[in-house]
């Protein structure tokens, strides 16, 4: 990857010392292998490999070039096991779909066919040239053309490459034994060897084409601890501003991919590097090292959520104060197009990492226990171990005390509106607050029967009624509180205080 100015250590390197050596989410400069499973049937690798040369080996039996492109040569020889291929011929469109019988076109205009070959789906697309592109995103006009100029169209070299299958005989690709035939027309395998990411031939020509190829080539250097070339760097700096024209869908679904990886920190970091954060953080951009995106563990072999990610990368930049996270959290709703799951996972998530961090000791037990039986607790947790595991283990141990109390973390309310309702009380604005004064009596434990709860809500509404007749507002701060007919001035819960402290 680009090399930070003034730093003579590789981002991996550097990255690395950001992480203690135990962690396992450790930058590393081996590929990593995850695997990436279709819409739909997940076929295993030989699966999907061998529906790939079938499809190959008919188009070759009639007479026309074919071999494996794209993404899934660079997987193959990087030993990563693809289980998604592309297919790339000579055939036209019209002799693709007479030489298959399950066949749908998906990009007529760009001689593209999805070839269902038993349980797998396979992308066969014509060779092809590109026209410019003025949409920054798609060709105005492809011209079918031969091997040579279909992989110089594409986005960087290890991308560009070919494989032929039928081959018997072996290759020898990176030390190790490859089944078929490289075909290399743009020096991609060199690129492999060197661990390089590089533009086919000028990369100020592609980033124009697409400037989503500059978050592309930061995924795919970070994703295989790769580095990009110096003047592939230099453009994506030159046309970083140029990804604010981007769909805000294409960005949120490639920053999904790089966060979804273990590599997620060196990506960031790498982002941060090139300029490219910018654009996405807007006017929240600042320079900061992704400590706690790169500790950032995931659970049963699942990455973190999107959104929790993005909430470990506002906090490697300081961004957990309330007044930041509505603005940050709103910007990139719009910039990555977040549903609104993820919009209200990762304020909720900041905000309660916020308590954990600022004001837990300070809360009440029920205040406490509404926080622990949150929504968006175990996120926060998760942030607060990336960020300092001992502090994450106090925490787990007194919310274990909160949950072993007689009440628990969440139980069900002794006390509702229906109760109320049913005991005479007419229905009004006070049920919501009272509602919540006897639930937070209930977590507290200082009453325990629907009884004793039917008594305090009605002497809170009551009271409530009171003030209001008198002209006093008994929402007001300053007014003396309604007596608490559950209150137990022995409770050694009820002052928040950590019992262990």
């Amino acid at each position: 990857m680009v090399s930070p100015r003034r730093s003579p250590l590789p981002l991996v390197a550097q990255l690395s010392e950001l992480c203690p050596p135990a962690c396992p989410f450790r930058p590393r400069s081996t590929p990593i292998v995850p695997i990436q499973l279709p819409m739909g049937h997940a076929p295993n690798p030989a699966e999907a490999r061998q529906a790939a040369t079938d499809t190959v080996r008919t188009l070759r039996e009639a007479g026309h070039e074919a071999y494996f492109a794209g993404g899934c040569v660079r997987d193959e020889l990087l030993d990563r096991h693809p289980t998604d291929y592309d297919v790339a011929t000579s055939a036209r469109p019209e002799a693709i779909r007479a030489l298959f019988r399950r066949t749908a076109e998906v990009g007529a205009a760009f001689g593209v066919v999805l070839v269902h070959a038993g349980d797998v789906t396979l992308e066969v697309a014509t060779f092809r040239a590109d026209g410019p592109y003025t949409d920054r995103r798609r060709p105005d006009h492809v011209e079918f053309a031969e091997a040579k100029a279909d992989a110089k169209r594409r986005d960087f070299t290890i991308n560009a490459l070919f494989l032929d299958p039928l081959v018997t005989e072996r290759t020898l690709v990176r030390g190790r034994v490859i089944r078929g035939q490289v075909v290399d027309h743009v020096g991609g395998l060199d690129d492999l060897e060197a661990g390089l990411i590089r533009a086919v031939g000028d990369p100020n020509d592609r980033l124009a084409e697409d400037h989503l190829r500059a978050l592309r080539a930061v995924r795919f250097a970070s994703r295989l601890g790769f580095t990009i070339d110096e003047p592939t760097a230099q453009a994506i700096r030159a046309h970083a501003s140029e990804l604010a024209g981007v769909s805000r869908e294409r960005i949120g679904d490639e920053l999904r991919r790089m966060m979804g990886d273990e590599s997620r920190a060196l990506a960031a970091w790498t982002l941060q590097y090139l300029g490219l954060d910018a654009p996405l953080l807007g006017e929240h951009h600042q320079d900061a090292a992704p400590k706690t995106l790169g500790r950032l563990a995931g659970s049963d072999g699942a990455p973190p959520p999107f959104a929790t990610c993005l909430a470990a990368w506002a906090v490697d930049r300081g961004l957990i104060e309330l007044t930041q996270v509505a603005g940050l959290v709103e910007h990139w709703r719009r910039a990555l197009c977040l549903s609104n799951e993820e919009r209200d996972a990762l304020k909720g998530t900041l905000i309660t990492l916020g308590t954990l961090q600022r004001a837990w000791n300070g809360l009440t037990v029920a205040q406490q226990k509404r926080t622990a039986s949150g929504a968006y607790f175990t996120e926060a947790l998760r942030l607060v171990n990336a960020q300092d595991p001992e502090t994450m283990v106090r925490l787990r141990l007194h919310v274990d005390q909160l949950a072993a109390t007689p009440s628990g973390l969440q139980p069900t309310p002794l006390l509702t509106g229906d109760h109320l309702i049913r005991a005479g009380y007419a229905p009004s604005s006070d049920f919501a607050t009272v509602l919540a004064l006897v639930y937070d009596a209930q977590l507290e434990d200082r009453l325990s029967t629907p009884e004793l709860a039917l008594e305090m809500g009605g002497a809170l509404l009551r009271a409530r009624s009171a003030a209001r007749a008198a002209g006093i507002d008994p929402d007001d701060p300053e007014r003396e509180p309604d007596p608490d007919p559950g209150a137990d001035p022995d409770s050694d819960l009820g002052s928040g205080e950590d019992p262990d402290r």
